[in-house]
């Protein structure tokens, strides 16, 4: 038996109201057993003095490329270039100071910044037979060499390779980026989850689904709990083995099935978001990858084996379509991003029960160009005020790498929507503190007896006393966490903080 006391703790209020006084709180076996104004301890306690800090459930981020993520920490770093003669000079210097390595694999790059798009002759010109594979900061879209695109097997092009011909050379990316760096960045990106307070993620990676994670565990990468996700590629292997959401993928229940992953629709930045309206200055209204038939069948196919479904859908037609397809279906789970949405369409998502899956940092990133893009319809990105008013239930995630595996970054942009000195984009949508905290929880409630030990200590209260949102979200993004535990185990621990 594990039996752990922390003493002098202010309980964070979720939904439940909390003591407005310190407790402590006793921890037997992963679960707290009790919370008490005083509370003696006991043979075999450790105990730990939190000297008042405050004490929430642990955070989730609900949509997250692990992977992707941690190669970050090794890939060239082509973000904020405005041209891509910019990029290819980046690509020179990288060949020049490792002229060992095999592939050069860069990551950051957003179309819409550019003037014009880039071509395969231009980084031809500086890379040679060396394969360079360049991912844009949305994930959408991939920059490729001629070796690059015969050593994967790619048809031929001129330019960059975008949505469903990109996707099927993503998980090949992905792996071989993993051959050449060993994995070496999983167990930091982990550690610096836990490091923010996350106890636990929902991994959308492009990969085979079933056995990366459970080697993973089995090494001792096992501070976060992982849902782990399927694309349609590996459904026959998942159905075959006749798993379900939320089955255990590891004895220990650590690693469990998630949703059925499904990206129905492109993005904003590579204008390839399905939309009602064409983006501006043109007649396209984006791609859409399923139509309404098509994702209706992947969806009651899911349901019929008992897997959730989570529907990537950007653009106000796709999560249209997405919304059809989950009532006639009849399937369970959420929409992924829900960045632009026709008024009418909230009020049948909350309805229909389904999940608005959302990451609220992206608005930082898109506010620019949805102004370019959406300069008619921008009123009606990232509508968080409108779907929590109407019911629905609201998760926070960051789709890591697109933006960083921080939760506090994520609630200060769903409470003030902005982080530079203009005033809020779209304010009327914005969020409570108290409500963006919730929406980072997994769901959960005020810590209390009965409820599984996944927590973190964090150094200041996150819920100030202000109406200031501008405030309210530097005190979000200024949060540090002293402790995170997971089933009653430290993940994290400040120096000195256990004695």
């Amino acid at each position: 038996m594990s039996s752990l006391l922390l003493r002098h703790v202010r309980l964070v209020p979720i939904r439940t109201a909390a003591p407005t006084e310190p407790v402590s709180v006793r921890i037997v076996d992963g679960t707290i057993v009790a919370v008490a104004p005083e509370i003696s301890p006991e043979r075999g306690d450790e105990v730990v003095e939190a000297d008042g800090r405050w004490a929430a459930p642990g955070l989730w981020d609900q949509h997250v490329h692990l992977t992707q993520w941690a190669q970050t920490r090794t890939r060239l770093d082509v973000s904020g270039t405005t041209d891509p003669t910019q990029v290819t000079a980046l690509v020179g210097e990288q060949l020049r100071t490792h002229p060992d390595d095999d592939w050069v694999f860069g990551y950051g790059f957003r179309l819409t910044e550019w003037e014009r798009p880039p071509t395969v002759a231009e980084l031809d010109a500086v890379s040679g037979g060396r394969p360079v594979v360049l991912t844009s900061g949305d994930a959408h879209t991939g920059w490729l060499n001629t070796a690059a695109l015969a050593a994967l097997g790619a048809e031929p092009t001129d330019g960059p390779v975008t949505e469903a011909p990109w996707f099927t050379l993503m998980t090949q990316v992905v792996e071989l980026t993993s051959t050449q760096d060993g994995g070496s960045g999983i167990d930091e990106a982990i550690a610096e989850a836990a490091g923010r307070g996350v106890v636990g993620l929902v991994d959308f990676e492009f990969a085979e689904p079933l056995r990366t994670w459970p080697e993973r565990v089995a090494r001792g990468i096992d501070a976060v709990a992982v849902r782990r996700a399927v694309y349609p590629d590996y459904l026959d292997e998942v159905i075959a083995a006749g798993l379900r959401t939320g089955d255990p993928l590891t004895p220990d229940g650590l690693v469990t099935m998630g949703p059925l992953k499904i990206i129905s629709d492109g993005s904003l930045n590579t204008r390839t978001a399905f939309c009602h309206e064409p983006y501006a200055g043109s007649s396209d209204r984006g791609v859409q990858n399923h139509d309404r038939a098509a994702l209706a069948a992947l969806l009651e196919r899911a349901t019929a084996h008992g897997l959730a479904a989570a529907v990537h859908a950007i653009g106000d037609a796709a999560v249209h379509e997405a919304l059809a397809a989950f009532a006639g279906s009849g399937a369970t789970g959420s929409i992924e991003h829900a960045q632009l949405m026709a008024p009418a369409d909230i009020a049948t998502m909350a309805a229909l029960g389904v999940t608005a899956s959302v990451q609220p940092a992206h608005l930082l990133d898109d506010r620019d160009v949805a102004a370019r893009l959406w300069p008619d319809r921008e009123q009606d990105c990232f509508p968080l005020r409108s779907l929590l008013d109407a019911g629905v239930t609201v998760t926070f995630g960051s789709d890591a790498p697109v933006s960083a595996l921080d939760p506090w970054t994520a609630m200060a942009a769903a409470v003030h929507r902005s982080d530079d000195a203009r005033e809020p984009w779209n304010p009327a949508q914005a969020m409570t503190p108290a409500e963006a905290l919730a929406a980072s929880v997994d769901g959960r409630d005020t810590l209390s007896p009965g409820r599984r030990a996944d927590l973190v200590l964090l150094d200041r209260d996150p819920l100030p006393a202000t109406d200031d949102s501008s405030v309210a979200a530097a005190r979000l993004r200024e949060v540090g966490a002293e402790a995170t535990l997971r089933a009653g185990r430290f993940t994290h621990a400040r120096s000195g903080l256990r004695g």
